[in-house]
């Protein structure tokens, strides 16, 4: 059995970097992903006067409840989406202060419309310095009454996180109703982390209540990364051996965990204990039919490992796939094509049929879950290359070196 040490959750890492920093108090994060993305949401809090303080395996963050220290400021997100999404949204509620916000080349052709024109149905003065929902733009903070909001959440759960963070930061809170929500598991990890920093959100159906009064400090611990952990325990089943990934059980936050459970459909024994999970594989892999809307994060793990099963792997519903750090939907098909695989591709959903897939240079369209799930083919067709395969530095600095040598270690066995 192997066991891997997973970096933690670039999604907890984020949501807690926003509640510490409008919390009355002293946050400590133990053990937070440290990646170009969270160095990224941490640099741009310092660019609007929090103190975060960086250590190894613990942040601390003075939480300004008021807001910003500073009053004008320049913000740059990097390609974080959660940075690019969360920081506007959480200077809108300050009482006052002009904020302006770009990103990479990549980031600035992600969408942000939705939680735009959400911002400015609360009365926020955002506008836009190109491309309309699109970065950059430009806040100027006033103060948000709070009230009544409806959300189309159908293309990226991030809009309606970033809203219910910023419900207890005005003065009368949110009600917030969402017509369609996609990737639903990372607004439980939304809920569940405001809760821990003392605020209570009402769900009913797709309506959400948030109340006023702000957030308390508190000493969090961010689990390890889920979707990261998807491509070490893909590798476990795709290679007939057996992984570990502690600090992912049953009380695990993160949705993408689920992806243990395609494993298992396709023919993995998958064991969820209390405090760590394990894929052993049986030496098969099934073709499965799979909806993977709520966990879309992975499905590159899946359709790279999709030629290797004994049958067609058909996954649906990732519409939202599309409009990631790349189409990742196309990606995918693009690089099995070129890896002789045959590959049918629709709106929404893409068909991977059985293969011996040859060696070949991924194009990674600059998306660390291309290089990450690639990787994982690359140890039934040895040879893949990437045309990039430094932008795994977005969530996992350290992946191509940890994973040689996990890949190593099957050698050895």
């Amino acid at each position: 059995m192997t066991v891997i040490d997973i970096p933690g959750s670039k999604s907890v890492t984020a949501r807690a970097l926003f509640l510490a920093a409008t919390a009355d108090g002293t946050t400590t994060l133990l053990r937070p992903l440290r990646s170009d993305d969270t160095e990224g949401f941490a640099e741009g809090l310092k660019s609007l006067g929090y103190a975060v303080e960086q250590e190894a395996d613990r942040w601390r963050v003075q939480g300004r409840p008021a807001g910003p220290a500073a009053d004008d400021a320049d913000v740059y997100c990097r390609d974080g989406a959660t940075t690019a999404r969360f920081l506007p949204t959480l200077v809108a509620a300050a009482a006052s202060g002009t904020y302006r916000f770009d990103a990479s080349a990549q980031m600035r052709r992600r969408p942000l419309a939705p939680l735009t024109r959400a911002l400015t149905a609360l009365g926020v003065d955002l506008r836009h310095g190109g491309a309309e929902g699109h970065h950059p733009l430009t806040v100027r903070a006033a103060g948000i009454e709070g009230g009544d909001l409806t959300l189309d959440a159908g293309e990226s759960s991030q809009y309606l996180t970033a809203l219910l963070m910023l419900g207890p930061l005005t003065a009368k809170g949110l009600r917030i109703e969402v017509t369609e929500l996609v990737s639903a598991p990372y607004v439980e990890i939304t809920l569940a982390m405001m809760r821990d920093f003392g605020v209570e959100v009402l769900r009913e159906g797709n309506t959400f209540t948030v109340p006023p009064g702000g957030y308390r400090a508190t000493a969090y611990a961010v689990e390890p990364d889920a979707s990261t952990a998807s491509y070490f325990f893909a590798a476990a089943a795709l290679t007939g051996r057996e992984v570990t990934v502690p600090g992912l059980g049953i009380g695990a936050l993160q949705g993408d965990l689920r992806f243990v459970d395609v494993l298992r459909d396709m023919g993995a024994e998958v064991s969820v204990g209390a405090d760590a999970t394990t894929v052993r594989s049986t030496g098969r892999l099934r073709g499965i039919t799979v909806n993977m809307r709520d966990i879309s994060d992975t499905m590159p793990t899946l359709a790279a490992i999709a030629p290797y099963a004994d049958g067609p792997v058909r996954i649906e519903d990732v519409a939202n796939t599309r409009v990631k750090e790349c189409d990742r939907l196309e990606a995918c098909a693009e690089n099995l094509r070129a890896m002789g695989a045959t590959v049918h591709t629709g709106p929404d959903w893409i068909e991977i049929h059985p293969g011996t897939p040859k060696p070949t240079e991924i194009a990674t369209h600059g998306d660390h879950r291309i290089v990450m799930s690639f990787a994982v083919a690359g140890l039934r067709t040895p040879g893949l290359t990437y045309d990039d395969p430094g932008c795994v530095r977005k969530t996992f600095p350290r992946f191509h070196e940890v994973f040689a040598d996990f890949a190593h270690g099957l050698e050895g066995r």
